[in-house]
């Protein structure tokens, strides 16, 4: 029957049609350019024809931070907020936020209210501004006990209100912080918007005592690109271990996969590329600014990247890109695979953060300039920031651990769990140079010789890019490579903020004290280039981050290597390593602790998921089905023999089964009764002997499993293969 299953699932795949959506036209039916209907659903208080001039002035110092918002005010933008939503077709609306789950959460309540006995629709500034979930079943890592029910969610009004279009209605979505009843965070959001007003105070103070009298704010901003992989929905929904843990926990490797290089940037296929258009359409209309599409490195894997925004914003709009691309998929027959590692052997996916700090007078502050060896402003932020990553490495490195990314990283397709900083040649060469004490000679940008005059001249940049490096720098940013695709950017942005707006502070103090001695706003900022580089130069590393000579000599430098995930959350017991969140104000140290719990609880729990859905899935269709087989060759085997004719292949075949299928049901029973045997112990330990004893059997179990796969005639295999999944669209 299972067979039959997976057959029934290639005949449908195989008869797919490609799924046309509808595309904005205007009232004529002419198609509408993205500019026209870009942020349709987003609602715009600059619009608003029942708000003021002074209205409007006042709700952009409250977005901006300058004052809090009154009664009156909140009663005027509900009301507008309103009337925009219902022209819009919404009938609820609810308070979105974001657990520490890692995802999104939302409670849905209607507009329709009564006055008197009238059916009418109202928004209150109350419901606006504040909501009351039930916080008992959101992740707290035993901050609070189980009866303990009340939570709020408050409106953050940094981040813009839209309209979530379903088959049979629309909602208002209002973004909001989700807090406990005494006050700690227990989202993601929190901790970010408290980061981004750190990096704002202290790093507006470097750029005023440093001549940018005119700066009076500035931001972090977020570029988060998204991996991920399509799997027709009738293969999905054939293989319980993609439904239950969202990777494939065995499956023999195609002999062709991602080693020709021919899928990366490769043609989009038809359906794939329809999908993609409906996906970039629901996000134009929400605002969210999808710029590249292509395809990944592995079979089946793709990837969407956006246009920057404020690192807030942009963790908003990554959530939405999540679920739209969830979403959408299902309409195309898909499900979309958001795990970093869905599919041992080829690449898993990441979501790669482009992170950089810009003014309110439009400044990016990671821009090198014509000059970048004159740009002292430029190499002070960067030498900063080095610092920052050198001296706080281990957090950063917790902030992007999962059980999911353990797959990924170090796995010669994404940067290694070392904490490292690429700078390329050209920035290595003039930091190296101020350090020495030498003179750099600035060389004119290269022009590169290609030998065919049709072609466009091509200018060669400053330097290279490193795909192997965890925080590299590329051109007027950092990419900070190491995210997993499933995780909320919120987490590892707020880490990297602290980071950041801890050692800034220790700049500013340098500045201060250099200036006071008479040197000028250069020679100071010289100070701060010569000790932070000085200092941090161990964390910079410009090879190949595969190499096991870099771990090697990571090791050497004495920096930090945690392949795990127990291994990395532990760093937020390490008071002196965990203090940068605290002294910053991103986080209190209750939430500290919740986080740490809340993590080791969910690795704990993730694992026991995959290892009990493989043991059912060994003992109720990988045995059976060598049981059926092995079944087979001995009755060949015994008609061979009667007929007196060579049956030494089917011979060697059934031993080779029977010595795989007896060791594959004891190292399945060994490896159900050691999870069983360990959680006696603490959570640390627990999470511990999974990581280190656990996993290892895991895949042993996998390998035997795909060891059977290989044996077993094809139109007997219970399950998609590999080859389904990944090529079959």
């Amino acid at each position: 029957m299972a067979n039959q299953l997976r057959q029934q699932a290639k005949l449908t795949v195989l008869g797919r049609k490609t799924r046309k959506c509808n595309v904005p036209v205007s009232e004529q039916g002419k198609y509408l350019k993205v500019s026209q209907y870009y942020g349709e659903n987003v609602y715009n208080y600059h619009l608003s024809k029942s708000l003021s001039l002074e209205d409007k002035e006042a709700l952009k110092q409250v977005i901006d931070g300058k004052k809090t918002i009154d009664k009156p005010l909140a009663t005027k933008v509900a009301n507008s907020v309103l009337e925009w939503a219902i022209s819009k077709g919404a009938t609820h609306f609810c308070h979105w936020f974001q657990p520490l789950t890692g995802s999104t959460a939302e409670k849905h309540d209607a507009f329709l209210s009564f006055d008197n006995d009238r059916p009418i629709e109202a928004l209150s500034a109350s419901q606006l501004m504040q909501g009351e979930p039930d916080a008992s079943s959101f992740p707290n890592g035993g901050s609070r006990a189980t009866f303990e029910a009340r939570g709020y969610t408050t409106w953050d009004l940094t981040s813009p209100l839209f309209i979530q279009e379903s088959s049979n209605g629309k909602t208002l979505v209002i973004p909001t912080a989700f807090v406990s009843y005494h006050g700690d965070a227990l989202d993601t959001k929190t901790p970010l918007l408290r980061s981004d007003l750190k990096i704002n105070e202290v790093v507006t103070k470097f750029c005023q005592l440093v001549g940018m009298k005119e700066v009076g704010k500035v931001s972090t901003t977020c570029g988060a690109e998204q991996e991920y992989f399509l799997v027709d929905k009738a293969f999905y929904f054939c293989r319980q271990d993609l439904v239950m843990t969202g990777r494939a926990l065995f499956g023999s490797l195609s002999s062709r996969n991602q080693q020709l290089e021919d899928h990366y940037f490769g043609m989009i296929e038809d359906r794939v590329l329809a999908y993609m258009q409906e996906v970039e359409i629901e996000l134009y209309k929400m605002g969210i600014p999808a710029k590249t599409r292509h395809n990944e490195v592995a079979p089946g894997q793709f990837e969407l990247a956006p246009i920057f925004k404020d690192a807030n914003v942009a963790a908003d709009s990554n959530q939405v890109i999540m679920t739209v691309l969830r979403n959408v998929a299902l309409k195309h027959d898909f499900v979309c695979l958001l795990h970093e590692k869905p599919f041992a052997g080829v690449n898993g996916s990441g979501k790669h953060l482009n992170w950089s700090m810009s003014t309110d007078s439009g400044v990016n502050l990671l821009e090198p300039g014509h000059n970048p060896h004159e740009n002292f402003r430029f190499l002070a932020v960067v030498a900063t920031v080095v610092e920052a990553v050198y001296r706080h490495a281990d957090i950063i490195r917790m902030g992007i651990a999962s059980h999911g990314n353990d797959h990924r990283l170090g796995a010669n397709e994404a940067p290694p769990s070392i904490m490292s900083v690429f700078l390329g040649s050209t920035l290595t060469n003039i930091l190296d140079t101020m350090i020495s004490g030498g003179k750099y000679v600035h060389s004119a940008q290269t022009l590169l010789d290609l030998g065919a005059r049709q072609l466009a001249d091509l200018f060669k940049d400053n330097t290279d890019r490193n795909r192997t490096s965890p925080f590299a720098f590329t051109g007027n940013k950092f990419e900070f490579r190491a995210c997993g695709s499933s995780a909320s950017i919120g987490y590892p942005l707020s880490i990297l903020n602290a980071a950041v707006a801890d050692i800034f502070e220790e700049t500013n103090k340098i500045i201060e004290d250099e200036m006071a001695k008479g040197k000028s706003a250069d020679e100071a900022m010289t100070t701060v280039i010569l000790k932070w580089y000085g200092n941090a130069q161990k964390v910079v590393f410009n090879g190949d981050g595969y190499s096991q000579e870099w771990v090697k000599e990571a090791e050497k430098r004495g920096l930090g290597n945690m392949r795990t995930t127990p291994e990395a959350i532990s760093v937020l017991k390490d008071a002196k390593k965990a203090n940068v969140l605290m002294k910053t104000g991103v986080f209190k140290e209750s939430e500290i602790a919740t986080r740490h719990n809340v993590m080791l609880e969910r690795y704990i729990k993730c694992r026991q998921i995959e290892i009990k859905t493989l043991a059912g899935m060994v003992l109720k269709q990988v045995i059976p089905v060598a049981v059926d087989y092995k079944a087979h060759l001995a009755e060949s085997i015994k008609k061979q023999k009667d007929a007196g004719t060579d049956s030494s292949l089917e011979l060697e075949l059934l031993k080779d089964l029977a010595n795989l299928s007896k060791t594959l049901y004891e190292q399945t029973v060994n490896m159900v009764n050691n999870l069983e045997a360990i959680h006696k112990n603490d959570e640390e330990t627990v999470a511990k002997k999974i990581a280190t004893e656990l996993m290892p059997l895991t895949v042993k179990v996998a390998d035997l499993c795909n060891k059977i796969e290989e044996i077993i005639p094809d139109e007997n295999w219970p399950v998609p293969k590999f080859y389904d999944m990944l090529f079959i669209r």
